[in-house]
């Protein structure tokens, strides 16, 4: 076997592994409704007020070469937040010092550029040690491989709280593969939502 042969079936094998959803996921109990941001307005932002709503939570970054996934993020978040959808925006620098702005000016490039209306959190540490408490859940509970490796990492969260899969950056918010995820997640019956 060549070893172009042996690199593509490599790549093929682990794209498959990573992108699905680990076997041991939610050993811990937790949800993401246990878990809070701040909002780029620095109010607190718990996600338990999503409750009930099916969420796609990506780490962004404004100079990145996915910005532009900004838009077609918003037109998903428009086609289906009616039916209890959201997509959070997590502005972050970890990945190649593409996030420098402050908080502010992030929101202003993000509805001026995007037209994004879509909430987004302050910018926050999405990968090691320092990780805000979601990501290092969502990384426990998928496995570190389905941890995010470059901004535009997508966490899909279903109307119960609980993690479904993740998408890699390269994988746009409307590639058919992505929309049929959360369409099914849509599709689900509402929960019933009790306490925080």
């Amino acid at each position: 076997m060549s070893f172009k042969v042996a690199l593509a079936a490599l790549i093929g094998f682990a794209s498959i592994v990573l992108a699905a959803p680990s076997a041991f996921s939610n050993e811990t109990g937790m949800t993401a409704w246990d878990f809070t941001f701040t909002s780029i307005d620095g109010k607190p932002m718990p996600l338990s007020d999503y409750k009930g709503s099916v969420l796609l939570v990506v780490n962004t970054a404004s100079f990145c070469g996915f910005t532009k996934q900004y838009e077609a993020l918003q037109a998903l978040n428009a086609k289906y937040e009616a039916q209890g959808f959201s997509v959070i925006g997590v502005p972050s620098n970890d990945f190649g010092g593409q996030e420098p702005k402050a908080a502010g000016e992030i929101k202003e490039f993000c509805e001026g550029m995007f037209g994004v209306t879509f909430p987004l959190t302050d910018k926050n540490v999405v990968t090691g040690d320092g990780a805000h408490p979601f990501y290092k859940w969502a990384r426990d509970e998928l496995g570190w491989l389905n941890a995010p490796k470059w901004n535009f990492h997508k966490y899909l969260v279903g109307r119960d709280g609980k993690l479904v899969t993740s998408f890699f950056s390269a994988t746009a918010p409307d590639a058919a593969r992505l929309v049929k995820a959360v369409e099914a997640e849509i599709a689900k019956p509402k929960v019933a939502v009790t306490g925080n």
